[in-house]
């Protein structure tokens, strides 16, 4: 089953950015963080592991020392280099056979993914429950990484049956559409509510207050987060510890809202990937985009 086509009129009869009321932002803006498994299957971008400060602009700049550039496609096939080129991951053994691992393992292994089932769309062709399927993305230095690329955390699997407050996985506030790296995306002021479930618990996209996140529009892709509460509100609710010994894991005094959150820049959707890029031995297969010239001997 191929991917949703948001550029089929039909299928997407109005963009995920239309204007309406409060509640019908919040709407659009939760059913496009459940719709990353729908919208692509291979994805090349660039990861920063923390907010920048500034959208960059225009002019062409150094890139950060801590810059990941990655190419993905689904299922798990994963490679991620340094700004320099040095390759730091590339999965290996994605054509291996499973069958002794399904006949020992149980039913949760015999789930399909996520683009072979079939979800409940809404009318923009956003996806408003999601079923039953094999989710999960490929991650790297910590769970912000993989939970970026599929939102749902910030939406949950399905609509509240009711609107009662605080029944969300976390409320909205101030939805606006803007532009992330020359793409339309959604930006959001996001804050947990008791029933937020993380995909990563040590990594959330959100922590405890406001959180600024923005979701590309194309691909439902979290492309940017960012902590707006700082150190010194968490001490707070926490029961006021000294500002001079803030807790582990906490953002010091000072340190400012860039402390925790992340950034991604997309570079292009559903390319086409051979299988060398993601293996640690080539295969020796031909990229057929490319020309091979046939020279034939003079004479």
């Amino acid at each position: 089953m191929a991917a949703w086509d948001t550029s089929n009129p039909r299928s997407n009869p109005r963009g995920p950015g239309t204007p309406g009321g409060p509640a019908e932002q919040a709407a659009i803006f939760r059913h496009l963080c459940r719709s990353s498994p729908w919208k692509w299957q291979s994805l090349r971008f660039e990861y920063l592991d923390r907010p920048l400060a500034v959208d960059p602009g225009g002019t062409e700049t150094a890139p950060p020392p801590d810059l990941v550039r990655a190419w993905l496609r689904r299922p798990g096939a994963l490679r991620l280099e340094t700004a320099d080129g040095l390759v730091l991951q590339s999965t290996t053994g994605i054509n291996d056979s499973r069958d002794v691992f399904y006949v020992r393992s149980t039913r949760k292994t015999w789930l399909l993914p996520p683009h072979l089932v079939t979800p409940v769309y809404d009318d923009r062709g956003l996806v408003r429950r999601r079923p039953e399927a094999a989710y999960g993305e490929p991650g790297f230095g910590n769970g912000r990484f993989a939970a970026a690329l599929d939102p749902v955390e910030l939406a949950g699997n399905a609509p509240v049956p009711l609107e009662f407050p605080n029944a969300n996985a976390v409320e909205l506030d101030g939805i606006t559409e803007v532009m992330h790296e020359g793409r339309p995306a959604l930006e959001a002021t996001v804050t947990p509510n008791p029933g937020y479930r993380p995909s990563h618990p040590g990594a959330p996209l959100c922590r405890p207050g406001r959180t600024l996140v923005r979701v590309d529009a194309g691909t439902g892709v979290c492309v940017a987060s960012r902590w707006l509460e700082g150190g010194q509100a968490v001490r707070a609710r926490e029961g006021g510890a000294r500002e001079s010994e803030p807790r582990d894991g906490e953002a010091r005094e000072g340190s400012g809202p860039e402390e925790y959150g992340h950034w991604l820049r997309i570079l292009g959707v559903d390319e086409y990937m051979l299988d060398d890029l993601f293996l640690a031995e080539s295969m020796n297969l031909t990229d057929v985009r490319r020309h091979i010239s046939w020279e034939l001997p003079a004479g």
